[in-house]
């Protein structure tokens, strides 16, 4: 059973890390996964049992309790006892509208389960076969809860013959997912078997659940459950007593889904980029709490009393106030002046949180979203983790100002905290005019940046009808053309030609990066875009609108001092195509030679 434990408690038992469950719930939207996190937080003593189920404790802003949407990402540390050993299961409940995506894909790196919620009248829908599918791309194991059966019962109204198979073919079909998307090793692995218990089938708004071995042990069947609906509410809160929700969840999670000292192991060679074999990276497949600090930040808060709070998971050692840490992506130190406990909207501060854990930090004020924090003795050692794969582009602008225009500053320190929350909320400077723009996956997140700019940061403001934004690319290859420094006394020859489809999709994708080794870039792009081996390992730059910069020279002196000013030229260059001063998509940009002045003053 799940009771109600002290923050204490809690921190006695995730120091046991074969007792540690770090799970997510993720849905296409509205099939019900705040709604089965109100269950799950009720049982655990988090919530009011006459709230759960329409209190959505976990949307804690009002923007989300009005409109009955997830539009973050909220965590929770949960204790549950299985076979009378104590648990704790480290929740987060994700968004599921398709403008909030870059939220759940980031939580996934963050947890080693997930529990897939289905609608069993809607079945599989877009947005559950993505979320999926990047779960298994990241090693995330699934479970399923096929949720609303109350439906088929009082709208469809069904007989238990077409209930059962309308719940088999959801489990086929989230198979067929599964094999599909999987990596080898676990397509048959994973495949749920409801025999096994690996599904869970219920209603969350009603608060009860079943897998079929509780079925079988309660001796309750699909007939009994239609009766007990047709007989009212009484039947039916009697129903909750005797097959809560929560136990045949959490029941399901503790068994099925693996500890992090289990997951760990086979998902760090997928998602960090370093030498396996290194003793980074035993520390960090064993899930050691006494080694060096390994942390990746998964979300950013700005709290407006504590400043910026980063929330992420310990892959290895211990992380405490005083601590020193690396930022691998921000090179440079800083020290962590306080760590806590995320449950819900409220944060418990504790002295330590421990390797497998999730944990939030105070301090560090450089940290952002994907930042990798170490133990400032891995400074000249660590590589950070992979870059979270952003799936949907920012196409929706719309320009915004203050309604008045003495807030003009305080709306820019807004629009700067919206974006370190939300990285696909991206803010910039029309230089032409001078107006500030929002550009959002679509118009639903940018209304939801709007109404936090009111409600939270006390602005009015005034804004343009939302515009679409346009890319612009080429459709052949160009000749070798020259180019000159603004004095004249540096010479670039550049080329442009479109890249392959293959290629894109490989960037989008996050399969190559940047940042990622150059060998191993050199060799996905070989088998599986057909680069030329020497070419692809010239890459010098990959920018966020999926465009590449190739250093096709030979023996070019003082090229290396001046690498990182050519790089940012090649990024503005790429963030305003001639057309239409819009984003130019899918091009390789060839430098072949340039001539660079002997004296740096000149290379200007």
């Amino acid at each position: 059973m799940v009771k109600y434990k002290q923050t204490v408690e809690v921190l006695k038992i995730m120091r046991n890390i074969d007792q540690i469950r770090n799970i997510g719930i993720t849905a296409h939207v509205d099939h019900g996964k705040t709604t089965l996190s109100d269950s799950l937080l009720s049982a655990a003593g988090l919530l009011s049992e006459k709230l759960a189920g329409q209190a959505l404790a976990l949307d804690y802003l009002d923007v989300e309790q009005r409109r009955q949407m997830t539009v973050k990402a909220a965590n929770v540390s949960l204790y549950h006892e299985y076979k009378g050993k104590p648990y704790v299961v480290n929740l987060i409940d994700t968004p599921g509208h398709v403008d909030f995506q870059s939220r759940t894909l980031r939580a996934l790196r963050a947890i080693d389960g997930a529990i897939i919620v289905v609608d069993a009248v809607e079945g599989v829908m877009t947005q559950t076969e993505m979320y999926l599918r990047v779960a298994l791309e990241e090693r995330v194991k699934p479970v399923l809860f096929i949720n609303k059966i109350d439906r088929l019962i009082k709208e469809l109204k069904l007989s238990p013959q077409d209930i059962q198979r309308r719940l088999v073919q959801i489990v086929r079909d989230v198979n067929v997912l599964i094999s599909n998307y999987a990596d080898k090793e676990f397509q048959k692995a994973w495949l749920l078997d409801p025999a096994k218990g690996q599904v869970a089938f219920g209603s969350a708004r009603d608060r009860w659940g079943l897998t079929i071995p509780l079925a079988q042990q309660k001796g309750i069947k699909i007939s009994d459950i239609i009766d007990i609906y047709n007989r009212g509410k009484e039947a039916v809160a009697e129903l909750q007593k005797a097959a809560p929700l929560h136990e045949a969840v959490l029941d399901m999670v503790v068994k099925y889904l693996p500890n992090p000292h289990e997951a760990q192991k086979y998902r760090i060679p997928k998602i960090w980029h370093g030498d396996v074999n290194s003793e980074i990276a035993k520390y960090m497949m064993e899930c050691d709490p006494k080694g060096p600090l390994v942390m990746m930040v998964t979300d950013v808060k700005v709290d407006p009393h504590a400043g910026l709070v980063a929330t992420g998971r310990v892959f290895s050692g211990t992380v405490k106030p005083g601590d020193e840490v690396w930022l691998v992506n921000a090179r440079t130190t800083q020290r962590v002046l306080q760590v806590g406990l995320y449950m819900g909207p409220y944060r418990e501060l504790v002295g330590d949180v421990t390797a497998g854990n999730i944990a939030a930090i105070l301090g560090p004020d450089k940290v952002r979203a994907g930042e990798t924090v170490a133990s400032v003795t891995l400074r000249d050692q660590i590589v950070p983790f992979e870059r979270f794969r952003m799936i949907t582009e920012s196409v929706v602008t719309v320009a915004v100002e203050p309604k008045n225009p003495q807030q003009l500053t305080k709306l820019i320190d807004a629009l700067y905290k919206l974006h370190l929350e939300d990285p696909s909320l991206i803010v910039k400077i029309n230089e032409e005019t001078g107006e500030y723009l929002i550009h959002g996956v679509g118009t639903l997140h940018i209304e939801i940046a709007l109404t936090l700019l009111r409600e939270f940061y006390g602005l009015e403001v005034v804004t343009t009808p939302p515009l679409i934004v346009y890319r612009e690319t080429i459709r052949s290859a160009s000749q070798v053309f020259e180019g000159k420094s603004p004095n004249k006394h540096n010479k670039f020859y550049i080329s442009v030609e479109p890249l392959d489809e293959t290629t894109i999709k490989l960037i989008q994708e996050g399969i190559i990066t940047e940042d990622m080794d150059s060998r191993e870039r050199a060799k996905i792009l070989r088998d599986h875009a057909g680069w030329d081996t020497d070419e692809a390992r010239r890459i010098i730059a990959i920018d966020e609108n999926v465009d590449v910069l190739v250093d096709r020279t030979v023996g070019v002196q003082y090229l290396r001092e001046v690498r990182d000013t050519l790089i940012q030229g090649f990024r503005l260059a790429m963030r305003e195509g001639p057309l239409a001063h819009e984003p130019v998509r899918g091009l390789k940009v060839i430098l072949h030679d340039a001539v660079i002045h002997e004296d740096p003053a000149h290379r200007g």
